[in-house]
């Protein structure tokens, strides 16, 4: 406004001239909601005497960045940063030698779309001619293309070194660090970046140090002591483990520690207490354990104070109160057991609270009267009771309030949040809770809301109240108990804003329509909805249908969705061919189609560079061979084919795949012998499901194969946390066979190995190095043609739940090793030729008759034949005939056959004395016809 011709331009806001010459010298237009290009003939450029130019935090709508700025060579300061520049960096910056302070910094968008990018040469010449540089920013600038060690060139005079998220890699020259007047250096967000602090003599006058992300160092040097006047620290993600290095303690001018999301262990070290000083606290994502620190009493300047994800117990102590300084305290993520602190209400400062995921119970406090400025509010995911205190709207400046998955009962009016003005974010879902939206004022409004969450809160209708939230952005309302169809107002809100709806688990009905214009996630699973695919939004970047009644065809428009991520259109009626361009999607990481009607074949090709990581196409009608092109899927996690009419070799190419933990081709027409698996090659390093039962496939085991499913071995600690396989809106389900029934996992635990080669045509033995899967938990080889013995190695799978190996040809006893399996649930040894006593040790007699039926030569606990009976046998036949017999055959071979390889053991030895010589043994043991006296000769005329 103060830019009038009439007025003598150094008087303008933001100019600067010299007081003797009059020419303008400085020009600070930062934040000034500048717009557009900046063209060459501007008057910009043809300011000689300029010094200082600010252009920061203005909109150049991804405009170039001029070379003509290289022509303002008075240039001392030079800042460009947060104004949606593109592109390179111009040559000619690197002419502007007079330069002090240059910033180029950019906006953080994801680690592959940074929007201005410097190359070598430009870096290499800059470094070279800018002598004078005391301040250089590149924050979010690519940098990849930079080789680290051109930095030891940097001028000596630099104070300000910071690289955030810049794409470095390689080694960082240590001689940065020695910089003679480098006083803050920021490298964090360069994870391919290594090196090491100086070792020995380090002294320089560092304030300021973040290395975050750089794997630099196993230990800290104890150098880093000698930084004097060090006060902000930051090693985030640095892969440090063990104990907190105690040479920490001796840097007490420390303002600013940060050690999270390294393996620190053991209890929060004490010696923490001598940093007095410290404001800001962060220890957050290590492996802490033990109570709260009693030296945080002393720590009395502390502002912010991070301890979460960690694994402290016991209750939150009351002297937190005794630090009235605190302005963010986070304690997510731990053990504390406790009802919730009412002194937190007392910390008049704080303005960020978050005790989620703990185990705080009884009711929230009443009292919020010290609490005005609190504008984060997390308490989700413990065990809190009661009603929501009406007090709760004394917290005028609160922003974001989640009380999501507790135990809060009862009935809530709606209308008390519209006191909340400066709301933002609301999340109630998950409680007992009835939510009452209906009897608003004409003054209940929600003004800043954009973000609510009200799933599971007994909702019947759609609120009324969402006719006045003008911003907003995400909207849940899924589990609640919404019928029928989605009403006209409502598809006339958030038109231009909505980018998240989740409705799922309701009762709608009718059709979909997508008037959103900016509609990224979308989730309308598991209601009655009828119709077509709703495919119409360019940026949606999830589509969950699941579990409706649509029908039709995938429309060709979905070829243009070139931000979806994932797709779930599984449990419809859809019909059709899956289109072609699946295949080419360099976005989509999950498509899952399973349960339609689609037909044809699966698409043939799948671009090189795709990011699938889930294919699902399970009961469908999909026929033809599995195409080859799958083997370009290098990041696929899991692949199920499984219930279709595929009439294929079995795909052992699929081995290649380096990710693959879930392979299901169950219930197709796969066929052949051939494995692929040479000795050399490491087929399926990371499969845990292993699915090939109900087809017809043949030829012996692979035992090689058994022998590179590494991850069926041994799971290292890590891989035994609770975790589901998925992304953060998906998680992967499969189908196994359990105790002989189907069984759908909704969500796959990623310590769940099976093997499933049941129903086809296997034959051979078992190979023995099976007993190396120590981690497997699931085994079903039944319906096959297997003979020998069950080898005792199956007794070192430790993890194993279920053995099925009914329906085979195997021999000989039911080895003792067995008896191991602590885990052991089910146990199916059925219609098989095994022989001998049935083991007692441990939880053996657990299992009931049917787990061996049809192996007539069985005894014992819990079958009625028991061993006594049958020794007596034996040992008539012995006493019968104590030595060979003149024909060559005697009772001691029969009871060889209690090991394994014998034709003729005790099985059929039993059978005879059982059934009073059946005409086919007469036949082999007596060598005659029955009835006519003969005996039959070999062809060396000796009788047999």
């Amino acid at each position: 406004m103060s830019w009038k011709k009439d007025i003598d331009c150094c008087s303008w806001d933001g100019v600067a001239c010299d007081l003797v010459t009059g020419h303008v010298i400085g020009l600070d237009l930062s934040c000034s909601w500048l717009y557009g290009n900046i063209p060459s003939n501007t008057s910009l450029f043809l300011l000689p005497q300029l010094k200082k130019l600010n252009l920061a935090f203005n909109n150049f709508k991804l405009s170039k960045i001029s070379p003509d700025f290289g022509r303002i060579t008075s240039l001392t300061h030079l800042n460009l940063s947060f104004s949606n520049f593109s592109g390179h960096i111009p040559f000619e910056i690197s002419h502007l030698s007079k330069l002090v302070t240059l910033d180029f910094s950019s906006y953080y968008f994801e680690i592959d779309r940074f929007s201005v990018r410097i190359e070598r040469p430009v870096f290499e010449r800059l470094v070279q001619n800018l002598t004078m540089l005391k301040d250089l920013v590149l924050n979010c600038v690519d940098m990849s293309s930079i080789v680290p060690s051109s930095m030891k060139n940097l001028s000596s005079s630099l104070t300000y070194l910071s690289l955030w998220y810049c794409k470095l890699q390689g080694n960082f020259p240590v001689d940065v660090f020695r910089l003679p007047n480098l006083q803050i250096l920021r490298l964090a967000g360069n994870f391919n970046l290594t090196g090491h602090l100086p070792k020995g003599n380090w002294s320089t006058p560092l304030k300021s140090l973040y290395v975050s992300d750089m794997c630099m160092f196993e230990q800290l040097p104890n150098s880093i002591s000698n930084l004097l006047y060090l006060r902000e620290l930051s090693l985030e993600n640095c892969t440090l483990q063990g104990s907190v290095p105690t040479i920490l303690g001796n840097l007490t001018q420390l303002t600013s520690l940060s050690l999270s999301y390294n393996k620190f262990n053991g209890q929060i070290p004490s010696f923490l207490s001598n940093l007095a000083n410290l404001l800001d606290l962060s220890l957050s994502y290590n492996n802490f354990i033990g109570q709260f620190p009693e030296f945080f009493f002393n720590l009395t300047q502390l502002q912010f104070l991070g301890l979460s994800s960690n694994q402290l117990i016991g209750p939150i102590p009351s002297f937190l109160s005794n630090l009235t300084n605190l302005h963010f305290l986070d304690l997510w993520n731990n053990s504390f057991i406790s009802q919730f602190p009412e002194f937190f209400f007392n910390l008049t400062q704080l303005r960020f609270l978050d005790l989620s995921s703990n185990q705080l119970t009884g009711p929230i406090p009443v009292c919020f009267v010290n609490s005005s400025h609190l504008s984060y509010l997390y308490l989700s995911s413990n065990q809190l009771t009661g009603p929501i205190p009406s007090s709760i709207s004394e917290l005028v400046s609160l922003k974001y309030l989640d009380l999501s998955s507790n135990s809060l009962s009862g009935i809530t009016e709606f209308h008390m949040f519209s006191k909340l003005k400066n709301l933002w974010y609301l999340d109630l879902s998950h409680n007992n809770l009835s939510v009452i939206t209906t009897g608003f004022n004409v003054n209940s409004s929600f003004p800043q809301l954009e973000s609510l969450y009200l799933s599971a809160c007994n909702i019947s209708e759609f609120p009324g109240f969402l006719r006045r939230l003008d911003h907003l952005s995400q909207l849940d309302l899924s589990e609640n108990k919404i019928h029928g169809h989605i009403p006209n107002w409502m598809l006339e809100i958030g038109k231009d804003t909505l980018s998240w709806l989740n409705l799922s688990h309701n009762s709608l009905t009718g059709t979909i329509q997508l008037p959103w214009k900016n509609l990224q996630y979308l989730d309308l699973h598991s209601n009655m909805l009828q119709g077509s695919l709703p495919i119409s939004q360019p940026y949606l970047r999830l589509i969950s249908l699941s579990n409706n009644n649509l029908t039709g065809e995938i429309p060709d428009l979905i070829c243009s969705m070139s931000f979806i991520k994932i797709l779930d259109l599984s449990n419809n009626s859809l019909s059709g061919n899956i289109p072609e361009c699946i295949g080419n999607f360099s976005s989509l990481h999950v498509l899952d189609l399973r349960k339609n009607r689609f037909n044809g074949s699966i698409p043939r090709t799948f671009a090189r560079g795709n990011n699938y990581r889930t294919l699902n196409f399970n009961s469908n009608e999909l026929k033809g061979s599995i195409p080859q092109s799958l083997i370009n899927c290098s990041k696929l996690e899991v692949l199920d084919l499984g219930n279709n009419k595929i009439n294929d070799i079995f795909p052992y190419w699929l081995g290649n795949l380096p990710e693959l933990q879930v392979l299901v081709l169950r219930s197709n027409k796969l066929y052949g012998s051939n494995w692929g698996c040479s000795k050399t090659k490491n087929c399926f390093p990371k499969l845990r499901i292993f699915d090939l039962s109900n087809n017809t496939i043949s030829g012996s085991l692979p035992a090689r194969y058994f022998k590179n499913l590494n991850a069926m071995m041994d799971f290292g600690e890590a891989e035994r946390r609770l975790q589901y396989m998925g992304e953060n809106y998906y998680q992967d389900s499969v189908m196994v066979t359990w105790k002989g029934f189907d069984y759908q996992l909704v969500k796959i635990i990623t310590v769940f190995t099976t093997i499933d080669f049941s129903n086809n045509h296997f034959h051979g033995e078992i190979p023995k190095v099976i007993g190396k899967l120590h981690a497997l938990r699931l085994l079903n080889l039944s319906q096959n043609n297997l003979i020998g013995c069950i080898p005792p190695s199956i007794g070192n799978m430790s993890d194993l739940e279920s053995l099925d190996l009914s329906s085979n040809k195997l021999v000989g006893k039911i080895p003792g090793q067995l008896t191991k399996l602590n885990f052991l649930g089910f146990l199916n040894l059925s219609k098989n030729h095994l022989s001998g006593p049935i083991p007692r040790d441990n939880h053996f007699d657990t299992f009931p008759n049917n787990s061996y039926d049809g192996n007539l030569a069985l005894c014992g606990f819990p079958l009625s034949n028991t061993c006594e009976t049958y020794k007596k046998i034996a040992q008539l036949l012995l006493k019968s005939d104590d030595g060979e017999s003149s024909n060559g055959f005697g009772w001691k071979a029969v009871l060889i056959g209690y090991g394994c390889g014998m034709v003729l053991g005790v099985t059929k030895g039993y059978l005879v004395f059982s059934t009073r010589k059946p005409l086919w043994v007469i036949r082999i043991v007596e060598g005659r016809q029955p009835g006519k006296g003969r005996r039959l000769y070999n062809k060396r005329g000796r009788s047999t």
